[in-house]
């Protein structure tokens, strides 16, 4: 009797082994997923912060070159505010010039010597 539940035992036991053997497996499954899943996890974290780095970088760089486009603007602004005053003054200088020449061409020259 001693014999038959001993054996009993030993097969009972021999049964949760073999049923606990599928779910092990599923468990090592699942952390090799959970393990693969992380480090997917890990590989975006890193591009993420590279991307993000790249994206401040990039803003920085468009920002300084729109303020520089800015000043340059305001300069060529400046400059074409000149250049129309100078040729306003031009116009004004060559009319005053035209009509002093007309004066001259108006005024008789020297008789001639005999």
């Amino acid at each position: 009797m001693r014999l038959h539940l001993l054996v009993s035992a030993l097969l009972c036991a021999a049964g949760f082994a073999i049923a606990q053997s599928p779910s092990d497996d599923l468990l090592q499954g699942a952390q090799r997923k959970a393990g693969a899943a992380f480090s997917e996890l890990q590989k975006t974290e890193f591009e993420m912060k590279r991307a993000e780095q790249e994206y401040r970088e990039a803003d920085a760089s468009h920002k300084a070159a729109q303020k520089r486009a800015d000043e340059l603007k305001a300069q060529s602004d400046a400059a074409q505010k000149k250049l129309e005053s100078v040729k306003a003054r031009e116009a004004v200088a060559r009319r005053i010039y035209d009509a002093a020449v007309e004066a001259v061409d108006k005024i008789p020259g020297p008789a001639p010597r005999k």
